[in-house]
């Protein structure tokens, strides 16, 4: 690096510093800062990323700068949309909760990082909210700062604790991109570059109990022991999808049958997000791994993590605590500030209750739309508010996500069945908001049409 490159840093690093603190962007500040941005994405980030953006939007230098306490946030030029991606599940407690926020600045001025090998009280206070508010005895707490990691620490204490090498995982899955996390994902175009991967992971189909059975029982006939089956409640990058009645229960079934661990990725599905805290609780199981994470940072934190039950703690990992998971911000004061501060805002406002009403009423819309243009949409799926629209395929899907998003709504395709819209807005989104959504639904769905 030579002297007049950090002299340029510098430079840049203070006129951006500018952008941040201003209450609002002057015309010439959005012009350089969009033409700065392109640039540097593609120099500096990965040039395919604009056109990626650009299949589900129609700019694919749109960027967002502002956010409201509710469900809209603003672009750079000031531009205000209504969010019903929500960061994938994050804003469950809106954009910009202030009671949550609240806590978070007090924290900042306190001190925002922690010195590891000290006792962090926050951390502690965080694991026991955890393992009240979690179903049955779940009670020990690994925090981490991205679901694929959360998968990882799950992956490893349950080879510990079980003593098995394979995991049984499910067809579409999505449980994070790292290598052990991209071993149990159910999506070839992830998994394929990167082979080989863990190589003791087998698929069976999600929904279908006696497979899953069927693959415990064949491995260990042959002399394998199964350490874990791990699932999402309901398949989220998989399109929304609901098993059949019954089936954790199942599973529970079968797992406690051979001694596998079963494990329940409610990253996305967990704190509310599908009208009820936990999905796996409102299944009436208790898995022995919940990874959890999105909703739980309110908004503004990256915070996810295991809970796992008591048997899952062995002597090796008494002997040696750091074994399974110790990321360096895993656990930061600031996190954990944000997990307590909405833990109790989503207590106090019982924002699961609040969830099943609002996804009712945006059933009751969505419905008769897909009713009278069956042919554009093929079906809705999903609970609360977590919900999908079915198109034909990948191109139809992004025809309608680029339409809604000229309209002012944001939405995007799920990863694994693209063809399938999501729609994931906060749980503060008002009545009229849904109405204007399923509005605009309609009107693109009677464009397609034609």
């Amino acid at each position: 690096m030579t002297t007049t490159n950090r002299k340029l840093a510098l430079e840049i690093a203070q006129r951006v510093e500018g952008y941040i603190q201003k209450e609002t962007l002057a015309d010439e500040d959005v012009k350089k800062m969009l033409e700065e941005t392109e640039a540097n994405y593609n120099e500096n980030i990965n040039p395919g990323w604009l056109p990626y953006r650009e299949e589900m939007s129609t700019d694919k230098m749109f960027s967002e700068w502002s956010h409201r306490a509710d469900e809209y946030f603003s672009d750079v030029k000031g531009t205000e949309y209504i969010d019903c991606l929500g960061g994938f599940g994050i804003f469950l407690t809106g954009h910009k909760n202030e009671e949550i926020i609240k806590t978070v600045h007090a924290q900042l001025d306190r001190y925002a990082q922690h010195s590891q090998d000290l006792v962090n009280p926050l951390q502690a206070y965080f694991s026991h909210l955890m393992g009240l508010i979690t179903p049955g005895d779940l009670q020990v707490v690994w925090p981490t700062n991205g679901g694929t990691e959360a998968t990882e620490a799950a992956i490893k204490l349950t080879k510990l604790a079980t003593g098995g090498q394979w995991f049984i995982s499910t067809v579409n899955a999505y449980h994070g991109l790292s290598t052990g996390a991209l071993s149990l994902i159910g999506n070839a175009d992830y998994r394929s570059p990167f082979a080989p991967l863990i190589q003791q992971v087998q698929h069976v189909e999600f929904g279908d109990a006696d497979q899953l059975e069927t693959a415990i029982k064949n491995l260990t006939a042959v002399g394998e022991k199964v350490a874990g089956f791990i699932c999402e409640p309901i398949q989220g990058e998989g399109g929304m999808i609901i098993p059949p009645a019954g089936y954790l229960k199942k599973v529970r079934e079968i797992c406690d049958k051979y001694g596998v661990a079963m494990i329940c990725d409610e990253i996305q599905t967990g704190m509310g997000r599908t009208g009820a805290l936990w999905r796996s609780e409102e299944e009436g199981v208790v898995p022995d791994i919940i990874t959890f994470g999105k909703a739980i940072g309110g908004g503004c934190l990256p915070l996810t993590g295991i809970i796992a039950r008591p048997w899952m703690v062995t002597e090796p990992l008494i002997e040696n605590p750091t074994l399974v998971s110790m990321p360096t911000f895993g656990g930061n004061p600031l996190a954990m500030a944000a997990g307590i501060a909405s833990i109790r805002y989503i207590l106090e406002n019982d924002i699961p209750a609040v969830v099943k009403a609002k996804g009712e009423y945006f059933l009751s819309k969505l419905n008769p739309i897909q009713a009278k243009y069956p042919d554009v949409i093929k079906e809705v799926r999903g609970t609360g508010l977590m919900l999908g629209m079915l198109f034909e395929d990948m191109d139809a899907s992004h025809l309608a996500i680029k339409k809604l998003f000229s309209k002012g709504i944001m939405s995007s395709a799920a990863m694994n069945d693209p063809a399938v819209v999501r729609l994931e807005p906060p749980a503060n989104i008002k009545d009229e908001t849904i109405d204007k959504v399923c509005a605009v639904i309609e009107e693109v769905a009677k464009e397609m049409q034609k």
